[in-house]
């Protein structure tokens, strides 16, 4: 549980465990406000609970300016016709109106006029509120109707309220005009939004946490178009912010691969089998097996969404694995002059085994991934399960639908017929240049059998070598998406007033829109999570990616370096607009916590200098902002207390005075409710010597029953200070927050070095570091990847175990998955990508996928042993036959996950580390598999013989030890 106070405003959060229904924790926490709120001030306001998750931000955002209407018609124009509008759309949370000018009765009182008739102020708040109201009285029944009095105290006019009797001094009435100018006006203006540097009053609208965003954003814009056509004349409506572009454009990105991916591992299959009814064949699992994926993703509960068609994209080759091998192997049935019908019951029969273990394996390692805990746990569930449930339907397909095809329908390419097209004689060059491929493949297993040592020294030097690689590839929680949107926040000095800070952004916006880049910018002082007058938000827009000069991560860097000249600002983050994955946090977030707040000033400045002498942060910031500017008003008790007046009566009159005070309503005729607001005008409180003409009616009164009028500055004393301007706490400690953003370095990288310097300091008794955000996830979720990976290493073990019916021939097998680290690590270090979330799950992944060559070399060779041939010629006629699947099932693979691993399409660069590390294991797994398993399975199966003949030698040294009793006893 942690929170963050501001002036007039805290927001406590309560962080439960994933397990805990959200349901229940929302209910568990409003019983327990309900049991303090009966201790709150009168002034605190209902406290608002509701679900916070990083899809609490603003999905929409739309701004109203216009050259001929005024801020305050704007304001009220949106306010009741189209706010009103947004709410009643499905799915819509709220609606937060930035920059609108309320109206508001305004009751500006003059210090001078109340020291002079004598009325206090707060005579003047009770009778605003005592004589504005409507009151019922009763009813008045006869035997045949009832009528109900009512009291109809309300006034109708702005003008009525400055008639109204506050006091009576000298036998006379006093009016509220007489110590006070009433203005139909409006309220003091809070935050502000500028669109390009233009005045705008701008919506923003929030989901709820369980709508789909993107039909929250379809349907409010259905709405926004029929607003449109009711604006006045003069008011422009501008779409200003829309989080499902990015969304749009990475569910795009994905089915864009997906196609693209399908259309590749089609061309690789017809490449290898040189024969379109083949192709055919074998590609018709594609289609099958997508659709019926839908299906289950339906029956499941999911939706078609970014992890779903992610899965899709990436198990694209995957699917037609099983349709390549079944077809190939009836094919090579063809060619020994078996007709169709039987080639394809006898080449289904004879690699059916082989399919069923690799499918199954594939489902072993997916299973832990759907059911990992924590974030990744949640972020995965679905993918896990759509490729699961893929890849069942492909091995289905590839059982029935293919080999019925390839019964019934006659291709005269399986046969051997010879090709006189262009193309057929490129097929069959390619055929013949493979079965060359697959000779030499055979001499090379031959030098590996015979230099069996050498070969696992060559293997295990490169398993070394790659894990040295890996200390050199950086690691973060996901990737930094291109979605062509920066957010720039930044602060002005503390206590500034709301037009500084304008003039600031107007500054700031001016530099960043010379950028020939950026389409647009809206800028937002106070609002949201940017809460106060000195701090600013501003959304920039960027041209797509592919029209861009420069990348989203260039200009991050450029704008940050422009800005960091401007002077009376701090910039406290120029980043990418994150909003998917980690709610718009900072990657680097520490918690300092600690009693007392001096002591957590001192070591969070000492963790501060030393975080900006590591390379890569940026953008640091700590909680404990500049202190700000505060008039401290010391009660003298006793003197109060001898001219008849306490502490209370004095914060009762001066927050009215000061702070503003809403004691009562007025309607228009119209039926809307403007609040009346009881101040002084700025201009009696715009210094700290504005005070001392404040004077504060006493409870003592002269004989005519005038109270006192008493001088502030006669029982008080004001002095000018500094105050916290935000105080955190966590867990019921006091805290100093301090995040940062990372440039040029990997977030994990960074954290290792944030660490070493934690370690390096020595806290005094009762205080701590904590770790939160990214990197705090990141350790997190390796704990779960690594407890499903050993996991998958287990079920895939035993499935393999039982269908081989042998506790040897799986460790042989399963020698391909540390061989697959080494492509793993090499393909992210070539592509500058990180270990992160998404090259884990690729890994995992990658688990099954590598045992696919193994079954297919060892299934062979198992069955050609069996059938008494001898071990070195089955294993190099395993490694003759199996070579053209394996090939072309890597082949087809890799080409499905390339349009992914380019990273071309927005926000690809978050998805593509999981196709570089799969890609990376997938090539070296292979070359090194065909080599290395053969030697590893003979080395297996010396030990297999060798524990035969021990136990043999053993139970006929038993035998011959029962016998020798026996003789003697004759």
């Amino acid at each position: 549980m942690f929170s963050y106070s501001y002036e007039g405003r805290s927001m406590v959060f309560v962080e439960f465990y994933l397990s805990v229904p959200v349901n229940t924790a929302v209910q568990d926490v409003r019983d327990k406000v309900a049991l303090v709120k009966a201790q709150f001030r009168d002034e605190i306001d209902e406290p608002i609970i509701e679900r916070f998750n990083p899809g609490a931000m603003p999905v929409l955002s739309y701004a109203f300016t216009s050259d001929v209407l005024s801020p305050r018609e704007i304001s009220t124009f949106v306010e009741q016709r189209i706010r009103k509008r947004f709410q009643t759309v499905p799915g819509v949370g709220k609606v937060d109106m930035i920059g609108g000018v309320k109206r508001e009765i305004r009751v500006f009182v003059r210090p001078d006029r109340l020291r002079a008739l004598n009325v206090g102020v707060d005579q003047v708040v009770r009778t605003l509120q005592a004589e504005n109201q409507e009151l019922p009285a009763g009813t008045i029944s006869s035997t045949q109707s009832e009528l109900v009095v009512q009291i109809k105290g309300r006034l109708k006019r702005p003008e009525d309220f400055r008639r109204l009797v506050v006091a009576q001094r000298a036998g006379g009435p006093v009016y509220l005009e007489q110590v006070a100018d009433v203005v139909d006006g409006e309220q003091e203006l809070a935050s502000m939004a500028l669109v390009n540097g233009r005045r705008a009053v701008s919506l923003d609208i929030v989901k709820t946490s369980d709508a789909n965003t993107i039909d929250v954003v379809d349907d409010s814009k259905e709405v926004a178009e029929e607003v449109r056509q009711s604006l006045p004349p003069g008011m422009d409506m501008v779409l200003v912010a829309d989080s499902a572009k990015s969304i749009r454009a990475s569910l795009d990105d994905v089915k864009k691969t997906l196609i693209e991916g399908a259309i590749l591992a089609v061309l690789i299959v017809f490449l290898f089998l040189g024969s379109w009814r083949s192709t055919v064949i074998t590609g018709l699992t594609l289609p099958i097996s997508l659709l019926g994926t839908v299906a289950g993703i339906y029956f499941f509960g999911f939706t078609i969404n970014l992890m779903t068609l992610m899965a899709l994209s990436l198990c694209i080759g995957l699917l037609v694995d099983d349709a390549i091998v079944v077809r190939e192997n009836i094919v090579r049935h063809n060619a020994m002059g078996k007709d169709h019908r039987q080639s394809a019951l006898d080449g289904t029969k004879e690699i059916g085994l082989a399919v069923l273990a690799t499918t199954l394996t594939i489902v072993a390692v997916f299973l832990p991934v759907a059911f990992m805990g924590g974030i990744i746990g949640k972020f995965f569930y679905q993918f896990g399960v759509t490729v699961a449930t893929a890849v069942l339907l492909s091995m289905f397909v590839s059982f029935t639908l293919d080999p019925m095809l390839s019964s019934v329908w006659y291709d005269p390419d399986a046969h051997g017929r010879k090709k006189t097209s262009g193309l057929g004689r490129a097929l069959d060059r390619f055929s013949a240049w493979l079965d060359g491929l697959g000779n030499l493949y055979v001499k090379v297993i031959g030098w590996a059998l015979a230099h069996r040592r050498s070969t696992m020294a060559i293997a295990l030097a490169s398993l070394v070598g790659a894990f040295v690689l890996a200390s050199r590839i950086g690691g973060e929680f996901v990737p930094e998406p291109d979605l062509s949107e920066i957010n720039v926040r930044f602060e002005t000095p503390s206590g500034s007033a709301l037009e500084y800070t304008q003039k600031k952004v107007d500054q700031v916006t001016k530099i960043i829109r010379e950028y020939p880049e950026v389409i647009s910018t809206y800028a937002t002082i106070n609002s949201g999570m940017d809460s106060g007058k000195e701090r600013a938000g501003i959304r920039v827009r960027l041209k797509p990616k592919a029209e861009r000069t420069m990348s989203q991560k260039q200009l991050v860097v450029a704008i940050r370096q422009r800005l960091l000249k401007v002077a009376g600002i701090k910039i406290t983050s120029v980043a990418a607009a994150a909003e998917s994955v980690n709610g718009g946090q900072k990657p680097i977030i520490l918690s300092v916590q600690g009693p007392d707040l001096v002591v957590l000033q001192r070591i969070s400045d000492e963790l501060v200098a030393g975080m900006k002498k590591i390379p890569g942060l940026v953008d640091i910031r700590t909680s404990l902002s500049d202190p700000k500017p505060t008039l401290a008003v010391d009660i003298d008790r006793s003197q109060a207390a001898s001219l008849g007046l306490s502490v209370a009566q004095v914060g009762q009159a001066l927050r009215p005075l000061l702070a503003g005070d809403d004691v009562t309503t007025w309607q228009d005729p119209q039926g809307e409710n403007y609040d009346v607001t009881v101040q002084l005008p700025r201009s009696e409180r715009y210094t700290a010597a504005d005070l001392d003409n404040i004077y504060l009616s006493s409870a003592f009164a002269d004989a005519g029953g005038v109270p006192h009028m008493v001088p502030l500055t006669q029982v008080a004393n004001i002095t000018e200070t500094t105050g916290a301007s935000q105080i955190n706490r966590r867990n019921l400690f006091r805290e100093v927050m301090i995040d940062a953003n990372v440039s040029g370095r990997p977030a994990g990288d960074i954290g290792a070095d944030i660490q070493r310097l934690q370690d390096s300091m020595k806290l005094p008794p009762g205080y701590r570091f904590q770790t939160e955000g990214q990197n705090k996830d990141m350790i997190e979720s390796i704990g779960y990847a690594v407890t499903a990976l050993l996991m998958a290493v287990i079920f895939i073990y035993m499935v393999l175990g039982s269908q081989f019916n042998s506790f040897i021939l799986p460790v042989s097998i399963m020698t391909s998955l540390p061989l697959s680290l080494i492509g793993v690590f090499i393909a992210l270090f070539a592509f500058g990508s990180t270990l992160n979330i998404f090259s884990i799950i690729g890994v995992i992944m990658l688990m099954g996928l590598v045992t696919k060559n193994a079954i297919l070399l060892v299934d062979f060779v198992k069955v050609a042993t069996e059938q008494g041939i001898d071990r070195t010629t089955a294993i190099m006629e395993a490694g003759r036959t199996r070579l053209r699947p394996i090939l072309m099932t890597t082949a087809a693979m890799i080409m499905g996950m390339v349009p992914l691993a380019l990273g071309l399409g927005d926000g690809a660069e978050q998805r593509a580390p999981m196709a570089h590390a799969i890609i990376g294991g997938l090539v070296t797994s292979t070359l090194l598999t065909l080599i290395v398993v053969p030697v590893v399975y003979t080395y297996l199966d010396d030990l297999r013989l060798w524990t035969g003949r021990m136990l043999r030698g053993r139970q006929a040294g038993a035998a011959v030890a029962v016998t020798e009793p026996g003789s003697k006893a004759e």
